[in-house]
């Protein structure tokens, strides 16, 4: 089955890739007036080792001497 090159919308036939390159600029107009959201705090590394990092690898390998 291969796409259809017209579509029909209120008895008006309309090429589908005129209305898909509309949709397009829509949605990439909608990305550029979307509201930049700040962080709420700043992002710190983690330097601990990978075996510290989540409770349960901590209960898992406890490092009571190092």
């Amino acid at each position: 089955m291969t796409a259809p090159k017209f579509i029909e919308i209120d008895g008006k036939q309309h090429l589908w890739r005129d209305i898909v390159k509309l949709r397009q600029e829509q949605l990439r107009a909608a990305a550029e007036a979307a509201p930049m959201q700040r962080p709420l705090f700043e992002m710190r590394e983690d330097f601990r080792p990978t075996a510290e990092r989540t409770a349960a690898s901590r209960y898992l390998e406890p490092s009571l001497f190092s």
